[in-house]
């Protein structure tokens, strides 16, 4: 029998082919679907499934949207844990028969540090009058970053105490395993929080982008797919793609003018510690009314328009959607080499027709991070109200210097009389 430490020491020239098996998923399709749907073929059989739970994942999805943005945030909470469950499974199962001490428990440490660190961040940022009247918490928050510091530096030492002769390579391996997960789940749902904050519509138009162009693009590619777009993925067709383009394009520029019509979808996302609930009322901002902007003389032929009415936030939607429909399929290519890698057709079997949740949600992670960069370079400025909430957490001395700097200030670019008495 070959020694195990001969083994790991080989590890790094195992090719693809030397991966351990993962077990197949099983098919959790429910048994009145298989029934009504035996008669057809396994492609059209697999059109409808898909079909049927794409539009059962969508309503449940506009039902939480109307519940408003606190059931939104769950939702994304919700959908990181089990992104990660999935992705960690999967290295569980690959390397069970080694037996690692404490990977599991300590995966799950490691999501609840991070997940500690990153909502105590949140808390801080657009909680602070909430805090403010809360002794204990205004501790925590005072702390945080020390106190996730300490939590992430306990789970560090328990790994390095469980590190045990014969298995250091590979429990270094899934070590790596577990924080680039983290990477890719925790601080990318995140950021969609982030993006949430500044408005529900900048959550909605990047992720019904990505939905819609994985929608159209499996259906362009369904009917009139010939030409294959990338190895990784071989039944991803020049033609969806391209059809995908369009149609996202088209939709996110629509679907924007609808959104922006509303306070609810554009309205910051803001919570009031007087009804302790988040609130999305304001005065829209520039990019949410209505301007009047010339047609291009070429299209004025074709349109029989001169100007047309317009709102600012609809050319954002314009790189949002090209985003979506370009870049964002990258992330499911990336997820294709990936199952590829460890010889598995989906990440799970939650949703049948579809595979995983991480599954749907491989695309999505880029376009957070894209709208996140996208606010930060582009649309956001200063905020007075998150400022002001700052300001109030100051001790009083420290608020009456600022107002003696801000009234210097003011009087020097005479925008106060000198004689104003504060």
């Amino acid at each position: 029998e070959v020694d195990l430490e001969e083994r790991l020491g080989e590890l790094d020239l195992r090719s693809d082919s030397d991966v351990p098996d993962v077990p197949p998923p099983t098919d959790s399709t429910p048994e009145i679907l298989k029934r009504a749907l035996s008669g057809l073929s396994a492609r059209w059989k697999n059109w409808w499934i898909r079909g049927i739970l794409t539009l059962a994942m969508i309503s449940v999805f506009f039902l939480i949207i109307y519940l408003g943005s606190f059931m939104l945030m769950l939702l994304v909470l919700s959908i990181q844990v089990k992104c990660y469950h999935e992705i960690i499974t999967i290295g569980y199962r690959v390397y069970h028969s080694y037996d690692l001490p404490w990977f599991r428990s300590l995966s799950w440490y490691f999501l609840l540090c991070v997940n500690y660190f990153f909502y105590g961040e949140t808390v801080a940022d657009y909680f602070a009058t909430f805090v403010q009247r809360r002794e204990q918490l205004q501790f925590l928050i005072r702390y945080h970053r020390f106190i996730s510091f300490a939590l992430y530096l306990t789970g560090f030492c328990m790994f390095v105490l469980s590190l045990v002769k014969k298995h250091y390579r590979l429990q270094f391996y899934m070590f790596a395993w577990t924080h680039v997960t983290l990477l890719i789940t925790v601080t990318q749902s995140h950021l969609v929080i982030q993006n949430l904050f500044e408005g529900m519509i900048w959550f909605l138009v990047p992720i019904s982008s990505v939905i819609c162009n994985d929608i159209t693009a499996y259906i362009f590619g369904f009917f009139f797919g010939r030409t294959p777009l990338i190895k990784l993925s071989p039944k991803k067709t020049w033609e969806g793609f391209i059809g995908g383009f369009f149609s996202t394009v088209v939709f996110g520029f629509i679907f924007s003018y609808f959104l922006a019509q509303h306070q609810y979808f554009v309205c910051p996302v803001e919570y009031n510690s007087e009804t302790n609930r988040f609130v999305t009322e304001c005065e829209p901002s520039e990019l949410f009314q209505l301007k009047k902007y010339s047609v291009p003389p070429l299209l004025q032929a074709v349109l029989g328009w001169d100007t047309v009415n317009m709102y600012p936030f609809q050319m954002h939607s314009i790189a949002l959607s090209t985003f979506a429909s370009l870049i964002g399929p990258f992330g499911g290519f990336f997820a294709s080499g990936f199952k590829r890698a460890f010889k598995i057709k989906d990440f799970a079997d939650t949703i049948p027709g579809h595979g995983g949740i991480m599954d749907r949600f491989d695309c999505q992670y880029l376009m957070a991070t894209f709208v996140h960069v996208y606010i930060t370079s582009f649309i956001r400025g200063p905020n007075p109200s998150k400022l002001l909430k700052q300001l109030l957490i100051l001790q009083p001395e420290q608020q009456l210097s600022v107002y003696k700097t801000l009234k210097s200030h003011l009087v020097e670019k005479g925008i106060l009389q000198p004689s104003l008495r504060g």
